[in-house]
């Protein structure tokens, strides 16, 4: 499963992880989500691409999100 969750990561472009995110501080998106609160957050375009981190709290989800962008952006 962690391993899928890699690979995830790498399908996604470092705005649609800010998108997220952004939507995350906003209070637009909550935690755990699932299709529903996506596309209640205008992220419909995500839903068959953040299974790895649907069903996880807003704290593990940040860390995450936060995480991969700033690695991205150091590269």
């Amino acid at each position: 499963m962690a391993h899928e969750a890699g690979r995830a990561l790498t399908r996604l472009q470092t705005r649609d992880l800010e998108n997220l995110l952004r939507r995350l501080h906003q209070g637009a998106l909550s935690c755990p989500f699932g299709p529903q609160e996506l596309h209640d957050a205008g992220l419909s375009y995500l839903v068959d691409r953040v299974g790895f981190l649907q069903g996880h709290d807003e704290r593990t989800v940040r860390a995450v999100l936060v995480a991969v962008i700033a690695e991205r952006r150091r590269g």
